[in-house]
């Protein structure tokens, strides 16, 4: 890279250029000017560079060194080093003559001194770039990571990218692990210095101003208010833990928060008749729930009691609420026209109201005031009404990365910015994130900008800047430059062009060296998707002599890929060690039985799979999802039951939040009240009796005991009735209860259980399923059994969903063989989706049968049931032969 020092009125700057051939012909013929003289119109200014890679990133320089010749300056020339006989020194010295190379110069076998890769997006560049500075130092033993250099277009978008595959926070350096385990990469050893962060990414209480500025211009959706709740500023102002976070998202899940703080944001939509759903309605729910439980359907006004606020949740309640009873008052005063005084009158109050600082990073306060301070020092002596995007466009210069002096040029590797000024020289030189469409960054000027229509020799132009700092980067590599780039679609492996400059690069090599090929063929390696990639460990495959990749783990992965593949191995090689519980609660054994594979995952693992975890929903809902919908029929039929009126139950399902507003709403719980009414009908002649709930305690064999509840007992008959299309897990919970009640001393005698669920069919219909109370002994025997079998299912996964296992009972009770009960039995595996249930793909895989997972019966299965070949018939007749036995259509 060339300098040049130009005086001009005493003021004295240096300079980068890429060529003092380009300097001097763009200078020629331009003639000192009046000081008051105009500059040309850039479209009157012919382009003077002969070689194309200056003519297409080098207007900067030409019309600067134009500028300053027509002002008189004073300008000295001070050339750089020659650069090195490699691929890179050719381009540098064809750019500095500024002249196209009349024959290619040839250069050493393998020269690697411009490399440019393509990879399946941003993480994986990352992940590539770590691997090519690793690969540069451990080549050239004279290099360090202070030799290097890493500049990116939009550093923050990098920046938690490289923290990770670097091993470093943002910004921090990284810790010493010299002394690290066999499986930690050498890249985590690097020192990394991540500088040019926004200022709202470093210090939090700015972080807060800058989403609280994003909140004001938003719906004020439910996620974006938890997700303020927990940022770090916040939680210390008002003293929230994990824990805390987790219960707040809890609670705007239950209390039906979507968006807006109020109906005055809704208006702003059209919607300012629907309070459903607003925080202030979520929040009310939430306060009268600490004063109320849910019961009766008891509601008051607009609002619903939340039945899950604890009496140890009060005082976290109450801070909840305070935070958004605070929210909402600073976004009222973060909207229409006001003096700039105001908003920044209430931008500090929001440091007050919502932030605190830690004792020891007293700088962050400090710093965040000084931001406000210097955008009221820039506003002073105005008072012209702003609004929200004035105030956003006031700061977002002052919260956005910026180049300074902090973490550059610390002696650690650098990760910066592309920015004027950042491009001093390095032996190494990396440029990453180099994407088309993502640079030149785009600089679409304002309409109503006339300048910009017709612009002036010198005027600022947002991507003509970025050709030229691509271009300073060019010629401040000392020794290597790297461009890393997407190449492919991480997600269709669509192949993807590098950004138009770096076709530009690449179509000078072409001209200054003699490569083999080309220089596309000899310097691009296109990287494949995973790290594990057989290909990053064979020497010379990806560009380097030896291996591409230095991780280590990853190597031993390929090498388990290069061998046979394996089927699938079990969740378990073995059953666990049976529990020691002398005393199993009657809920526990039912759970278990109704899903004995998710009872396993829970309650044995300690697993909770990812389809488990409800997710905010920031919409409002126009329809009813088959949960919710469950949910909601099953309130209204509970209410019905218990002599509560159908339409204060529909009142109070309202104001839960969960149906749609308006007559939306109206014509959903009109549709699910229909369904409930229709099994409250059929239920209701088994009604004679008020409903009672039994304690029970069941002796069984080998000194275990067997407790809990069992509900719903009306006169001599268990009854019970479900929103719920009558199932298997209906049937057998009402079976076990009913033998907890015949087993359990003193229990008041029963006949018989009878379940009401919906029938099957789209049309509104009943279903009842009619047991017959056994005797005492035998009660206890079949309990016994099933104790086992709960027993069984929390050593190892077993392979009895509980409808498909049913079905196969059933047929089997009915006479047919195995193998055509087995096949009925998949019918409804895939009829009922317990084939995609996520607890059973994580046990047997994903599109598992039953007939790959039935296994082998255990000598005691053959010999309780010798004619059932499989360990599935085994346990499903364990499970239900009795049920089945006892089971009619008619009352007995």
């Amino acid at each position: 890279m060339l300098a040049a020092l130009a005086v001009h009125r005493d003021v004295h700057v240096w300079l980068p250029h890429p060529s003092d051939a380009l300097w001097r012909r763009a200078a020629r013929g331009v003639e000192p000017a009046a000081p008051a003289t105009p500059a040309p119109r850039r479209r009157d200014v012919p382009a003077v560079a002969v070689h194309p890679l200056l003519a297409s990133t080098a207007r900067d320089a030409t019309e600067l060194g134009a500028r300053l010749t027509a002002a008189g300056a004073d300008v000295t020339h001070h050339a750089a080093p020659a650069p090195p006989p490699t691929v890179l020194g050719a381009v540098q010295a064809a750019l500095r003559a500024d002249e196209r190379p009349a024959v290619p110069a040839a250069v050493a076998p393998g020269d690697r001194s411009v490399q440019v890769h393509a990879c399946h997006g941003r993480g994986r560049q990352v992940e590539v770039l770590r691997e090519v500075v690793l690969g540069l130092l451990a080549d050239d033993p004279t290099l360090q990571p202070r030799d290097v250099v890493v500049l990116c277009p939009d550093v923050e978008a990098f920046a938690p990218l490289v923290a990770a595959a670097f091993g470093t926070a943002a910004g921090v350096d990284a810790p010493d692990v010299g002394g690290a385990d066999h499986g930690t990469h050498p890249g985590r050893t690097l020192r990394v210095r991540l500088a040019d962060r926004a200022p709202a990414r470093t210090n939090p209480l700015l972080r807060v101003l800058s989403d609280l500025l994003a909140l004001a211009g938003s719906r004020v959706t439910a996620s974006a208010v938890v997700d303020l709740a927990g940022l770090p500023a916040v939680r210390r102002r008002f003293g929230f833990d994990d824990a805390a976070v987790e219960r707040l998202r809890a609670w705007a899940l239950e209390s039906g928060a979507r968006w807006g703080e109020d109906q005055a944001r809704r208006a702003r939509y059209g919607l300012g008749a629907v309070a459903q759903g607003t925080w202030r309605t979520a929040t009310d729910r939430l306060l009268l729930g600490v004063a109320m439980a849910e019961e009766d359907h008891r509601f008051v006004g607009s609002a619903l009691p939340l039945d899950d606020v604890d009496s140890t949740d009060v005082d976290l309640a109450g801070r909840f609420a305070e935070l958004v009873d605070r929210v909402t008052g600073l976004l009222a005063g973060l909207d229409g026209e006001r003096p700039a005084s105001a908003w920044l009158a209430t931008l500090e109050r929001a440091l007050v109201l919502l932030t605190a600082a830690d004792p020891d990073d007293a700088w962050q306060e400090v710093g965040a005031r000084a931001v406000l301070g210097d955008v009221r020092a820039s506003a002073a002596g105005t008072d012209v009404p702003l609004r929200l995007a004035d105030v956003v466009a006031l700061l977002e210069p002052r919260l956005a990365g910026r180049p300074t002096r902090a973490g550059f040029r610390t002696g650690a590797l650098t990760v910066c910015s592309l920015e004027p000024m950042r491009a001093v020289p390095h032996r190494v030189v990396c440029l990453l994130g180099l994407d088309d469409g993502a640079f030149p960054r785009a600089g679409t000027p304002d309409g109503d900008d006339v300048l910009a229509r017709d612009p002036l020799v010198g005027e600022r132009d947002r991507r003509t800047e970025d050709r030229q700092l691509f271009l300073d980067a060019v010629t401040a590599a000392g020794e290597h430059l790297v461009v890393v780039h997407s190449g492919a679609d991480e997600r269709t492996g669509a192949p993807r062009p590098p950004a138009v400059p770096v076709g530009e690069l690449l179509d000078a090599v072409d001209e200054a060296v003699d490569l083999p090929g080309g220089a596309r063929a000899a310097l691009v390696v296109h990287h494949p998707l995973q790290t594990v990639d057989e290909r990053s460990f064979t020497p010379g495959a990806l560009g380097r002599p030896g291996p591409f990749s230095f991780d280590d783990v990853d190597r031993r992965a390929a090498l388990v890929a290069r061998g046979p593949r394996h089927v699938r191995p079990p969740l378990l090689t073995a059953p666990l060690p049976p529990l020691d519980q002398p005393v199993v609660e009657l809920d526990d054994l039912a759970a278990v039985l109704e899903h004995p594979v998710k009872a396993f995952v829970r309650r044995r693992l300690g697993v909770v799979v990812p389809g488990e975890a409800d997710d905010l929903d920031d919409r409002l809902p126009l329809t009813l999802g088959p949960l919710d919908e469950w949910a909601t029929g099953d309130r209204l039929l509970t209410a019905v039951l218990d002599g509560v009126d159908l339409a204060r139950a529909a009142a109070a399902e309202r104001r839960r939040g969960r149906v749609p507003p308006g007559q939306l709403g109206g014509a959903v719980l009109q549709d699910v009240a229909t369904r409930a009414g229709v099994v409250a009908e059929a239920v209701v002649p088994l009604l004679g009796a008020p409903a009672t709930a039994v304690d029970v305690t069941v002796p069984l064999p080998g000194g275990r005991t067997l407790t809990g509840t069992v509900p719903g007992l009306r006169g001599d008959v268990l009854v019970r009735a479900v929103y719920s299309r009558l199932g298997a897990k209906h049937r057998l919970r009402a079976w076990l209860h009913l033998l907890a009640l015949v087993a359990s001393p003193g229990a008041p005698p029963v006949r018989g259980a009878a379940t009401v669920g919906r029938g099957p069919g789209r049309r509104p219909s009943a279903a009842t399923s009619w047991l017959r109370a056994p005797g005492p002994d035998d009660a206890r025997r079949v309990l016994g059994d099933l104790l086992a079998l709960h027993d069984r299912a929390l050593r190892a996964p077993l392979p009895l969903p509980v409808a498909a296992g049913g079905t196969y009972a059933q047929r089997r009770h009915g006479h047919d063989d195995p193998a055509g009960a087995l096949a009925d039995a998949e019918h409804t595996l895939r009829a009922r989706f317990e084939h995609t249930d996520e607890h059973h793909v994580l046990a047997w895989g994903d599109g598992f049968t039953l007939l790959q997972v039935a296994g082998d019966p255990t000598p005691a299965d053959r010999a309780a049931w010798p004619d059932e070949p499989t360990l599935l018939g085994a346990l499903a007749r364990t499970a239900w032969d009795a049920l089945l036995e006892h089971e009619g259509q008619v009352p007995w």
